[in-house]
């Protein structure tokens, strides 16, 4: 008897069937939601389906993504410019978590911040509603709003940049 028949006869799950169409359902539903992970369980069974997500940042009503002015002005002359990834900015203030985020308090209101604008270590950025809690994200460090990153109600992912802080 070999090693494999052995563990075979010992396993006592049988092999996994796969629900093509469930895949295919909860793929649907992670485009419908802007969810980028969905994992369900039955019993001792489960079944994740997840995707990467790339965010761009796009001003305006083009489709485009909007080039920092220095990169503008170096294509214009020809120059090179190194552009910083809002990731890895220094200034990058990052979503603390998942939820939707709101750029002013309510409808109507003024936003909280604006670009430009000047900001001190405690000053509201922005609210994150996760489940139902409204969470005032606040600014670590002062300096000058270079950009903000995000449009007001729509979804953040933990990490995401929201802000760039000079």
């Amino acid at each position: 008897m070999t090693n494999t028949k052995k563990l075979e006869r010992n396993n006592p799950m049988p092999p996994m069937t796969i629900d093509h169409e469930a895949i295919r359902k909860l793929a649907g539903l992670l485009n419908e939601t802007g969810l980028t992970e969905i994992e369900i369980t039955e019993g001792d069974k489960s079944l994740r389906v997840s995707k990467s997500v790339t965010v761009h940042h796009v001003a305006g009503t083009g489709h485009m993504p909007a080039l920092p002015a220095a990169a503008t002005a170096a294509a214009a002359t020809g120059g090179t410019v190194s552009a910083i990834s809002p990731e890895s900015h220094p200034g990058a203030v990052k979503s603390p978590m998942v939820g939707t985020i709101y750029l002013q308090s309510e409808p109507g209101a003024p936003k909280f911040i604006s670009k430009g604008q000047k900001v001190k270590p405690g000053d509201t950025l922005c609210i994150i509603e996760a489940m139902k809690v409204m969470n005032p994200i606040k600014a670590e460090k002062g300096g000058t709003v270079a950009d903000i990153l995000v449009d007001d109600s729509q979804p953040v992912e933990f990490g995401q940049v929201i802000a760039i802080i000079e």
